[in-house]
């Protein structure tokens, strides 16, 4: 449901408050006037102070420099005294997440929310970028978001900006690159885009895409809940894991081409768990996934998510989650799943981390968008139960620690990626390094190159590498008892093994 249908439902079955959070303040100020439908609309800001805005005639009745508007606590509390001043009312409070820190405002709205829960016809609308729920006004206060533009939407604003701007009718393809392309940025991030791009050299073009990547890599960092990777490695980079690559090869063939796939009944991919052995792959998959399906990867920090206010954790996840649909197809990446959820059903301060659990469980059993999660774990034995059952993710690959010719490949590509000419004998390094990982191996590699450097040698050598390999102590040694455990729990799980 839109956010103008959600409020006017929610206003005429008498809710008391609403906390819209989004930035675009004026937007939101002319939508809530748009269906305040023959009520008063009273203004206040810190910039502005007061004012009331009469919607029938279209004109500001107070102006806003009157004497003690810009004290919020004085306004409540006259509107308190007679409740004319709220009767058939909308009161627009900006800044909310400032002036809800003075408790005098705070009790002040409290009781004009008891007022309009017992019949008063009026309502309170916060409006502010940042999500903070007082305990006082939690039961009172209805949370909405700013929906991100449609599609068609997002077409109509560039057709608008360019005949506002004389620019020639856009080639229809190039409309629809371009409408795709600003998916998840708002209305005034766009025009701001647009603006930009015709500076630039006069006219919107295909070029103008890149300029999209870099707008949508702001908008994520000042998300302040994802964070945007850079894609440099691909599948090739992968050393073995057959068995997981060629089922991502298979979900690239839907992502990559999400109209057809629909058309001819394909469901959309939900994403896949990858657990098991530190250090053998499982954040490499996720680069190259997003890599293969050319598609932005989004990181999602859980712990990123947590605020110290009620109800601000789940907001913040909602906006993440909000966020990567908005821009889908994209990957989203859950590292390190199960110290995200680590204490859930626990009491005190797991309460918060239980919640977000349940939200991120109904999200990926209910989710239609093309947002692909690749989920990654170490120990898939400290998550719970019911992330793991059917219908959460497609599909859950267990990763080894790499065999014989998996070790095989992954030293070729690292010798390769420093030393591309090297006459290396793999084999013999193979024989030497049974139960090291990935990240092992590509730690022998790296020290055997810095060591033939640092001793001035022109080449490196077969016999550099085995030095190194006697210097490194493997995984397989550190953790001896934990791997030994945790394959026997995957084995008992019967998980797809990620490996030929």
């Amino acid at each position: 449901m839109a956010l103008k249908d959600s409020i006017a439902k929610y206003m005429d079955a008498g809710y008391p408050m609403f906390y819209i959070n989004t930035f675009e303040e004026s937007k939101t100020e002319s939508m809530l006037k748009s269906i305040a439908d023959g009520r008063r609309v009273a203004i206040w800001s810190i910039a502005g102070g007061y004012s009331e805005y009469d919607t029938k005639n279209n004109e500001y009745l107070i102006s806003q420099n009157k004497d003690d508007a810009f004290e919020l606590q004085n306004v409540l509390e006259r509107k308190l005294c007679d409740e004319n001043e709220l009767n058939r009312s909308i009161l627009i409070i900006k800044d909310a997440h400032i002036v809800l820190e003075n408790e005098e405002v705070k009790a002040a709205l409290k009781e004009i929310a008891v007022k309009i829960s017992e019949g008063l016809d009026s309502c309170v609308v916060l409006i502010s970028s940042v999500v903070t729920i007082p305990v006082e006004l939690e039961k009172y206060i209805t949370i909405l978001e700013n929906d991100y533009l449609g599609f068609g939407e997002i077409r109509d604003i560039i057709k608008g900006f360019a005949e506002d701007n004389g620019i020639n009718a856009l080639n229809p393809t190039l409309l629809d690159e371009l409408a795709v392309a600003l998916k998840g940025l708002s209305e005034y991030e766009i025009l701001n885009f647009l603006s930009l791009a015709l500076a630039d050299d006069g006219e919107l073009t295909r070029k103008d895409l890149s300029l999209i990547f870099e707008q949508k890599k702001q908008m994520i960092l000042k998300s302040g809940t994802l964070e945007m990777i850079s894609l440099n490695e691909s599948i090739n980079d992968i050393g073995g894991l057959e068995n997981l690559k060629k089922w991502l090869i298979r979900k690239s063939a839907i992502i990559t081409n999400i109209p057809a796939a629909e058309e001819f009944g394909v469901d959309m991919p939900k994403g896949v768990l990858i657990a098991g052995v530190p250090g053998c792959g499982k954040s490499l998959c996720a680069k190259a996934t997003a890599k293969l399906f050319e598609i932005p990867l989004l990181r999602l920090d859980i712990g990123k998510l947590m605020g110290k206010y009620l109800g601000e954790s789940e907001a913040n996840f909602r906006k993440a989650i909000n966020l990567a649909e908005a821009i889908s197809p994209c990957v989203l990446w859950v590292d390190e799943l199960e110290k995200a959820f680590a204490g859930i059903g626990g009491d005190g301060g797991h309460e918060v981390t239980t919640r977000l659990f349940g939200s991120f469980l109904t999200w990926m059993q209910e989710k239609t968008s093309a947002v692909f999660v690749v989920a990654t774990a170490n120990d898939i034995t400290k998550l719970p139960p019911e992330l793991l059952r059917k219908g959460r993710f497609d599909e859950i690959f267990y990763v080894g620690l790499p065999n014989n010719s998996e070790r095989a490949k992954i030293f070729d590509i690292h010798i390769k990626k420093r030393r591309k000419n090297a006459k290396i004998d793999i084999s013999r390094l193979v024989s030497k390094t049974d139960g090291y990982s990935g990240a092992d191996i590509e730690g022998v590699v790296k020290e055997a190159v810095e060591s033939a450097f640092a001793n001035k040698k022109d080449e490196l050598s077969t016999e550099d590498i085995l030095d190194a390999i006697k210097n490194t102590n493997s995984l397989s040694v550190i953790m001896k008892d934990s791997l030994d455990r945790m394959k026997k729990e995957y084995e008992n799980r019967k998980l797809k093994n990620a490996s030929a």
